[in-house]
C-alpha cells in the first residue's frame, strides 16, 4: 500500500479533463465495452465544468504518477429523504491495483457524502467482476440482489420521448401541456 505522503486524491480540474476520458476508454475496455465510450472530450468538459454540471470528479496519484479516477453524481432518495453519492465509474491502473488505491478513492466519496449528508453511496459493477464484488463486500458494500436496473437509452429514449407528440395535429406533450398551465401561474405570482 502506497504510504500517505506517495497517494494523493484530489478533485479534478478542467485541465485534467484528457486524463479522466483516457481513464473512463481504459475502463471501457477493461469491461469490454469499448464501443460504449463514445464520449468525447467536448461531453465530458460539459458535463464536470460547463453552465450546469451534472457529474465530479476526483484523481489518485501515487508519487507523480496517474493512478485512478472516480466519476460521481449526486441523487436524492425518497425514502430516505436525503441525498446520496452514485459513482459512475471507478478504475485503478492495472500496476496500482492491490495497494490501496481504490479504498482511497472510495474513502474519499465516503467521507464527501458524509460531509454532505449523504444517506448512501451507490455504484454499479459488473456481473462477472468478481474480485471487484469481493472487494467491496470487503469493504461492507452489500448487493442490491432484489433491485434489476433498467436503462433506455439511444432509439428507445427517443420513442418515449416522442411518444404522443403530433406535429400534425399540434397535440402538447404532457411536459408541454404542464408547462402550458404553470406559465400563466408564475405570470400571475410575478404580476
Amino acid at each position: 500500500m502506497p504510504s500517505n505522503t506517495d497517494l494523493q486524491i484530489r478533485s479534478v480540474q478542467e485541465s485534467d479533463v484528457p486524463l479522466v476520458l483516457e481513464f473512463i476508454r481504459k475502463l471501457a475496455e477493461y469491461g469490454d465495452i469499448s464501443s460504449e465510450a463514445t464520449v468525447t472530450e467536448a461531453d465530458l468538459r460539459a458535463a464536470l465544468f460547463g453552465a450546469r454540471p451534472v457529474a465530479e470528479a476526483i484523481l489518485a496519484y501515487v508519487r507523480d504518477e496517474p493512478a485512478g479516477f472516480a466519476v460521481y453524481s449526486f441523487t436524492f432518495s425518497s425514502f430516505r429523504g436525503q441525498p446520496g453519492i452514485y459513482v459512475e465509474d471507478l478504475f485503478v491502473e492495472h500496476q496500482f491495483r492491490g495497494r490501496g488505491v481504490g479504498k482511497a478513492l472510495l474513502l474519499t466519496l465516503a467521507r464527501l457524502g458524509r460531509e454532505r449528508g449523504c444517506g448512501r453511496l451507490e455504484w454499479s459493477v459488473l456481473n462477472w467482476n468478481e474480485q471487484a464484488m469481493e472487494f467491496y463486500q470487503d469493504l461492507g458494500a452489500v448487493p442490491m440482489d432484489e433491485w434489476t436496473t433498467f436503462r433506455l437509452s439511444g432509439d428507445a429514449l427517443d420513442r418515449l420521448a416522442s411518444s404522443g407528440e403530433s406535429h400534425a395535429h399540434d397535440e402538447l406533450s404532457p411536459v408541454k401541456k404542464v408547462a402550458q398551465r404553470v406559465a400563466p401561474l408564475r405570470e400571475r405570482r410575478h404580476a
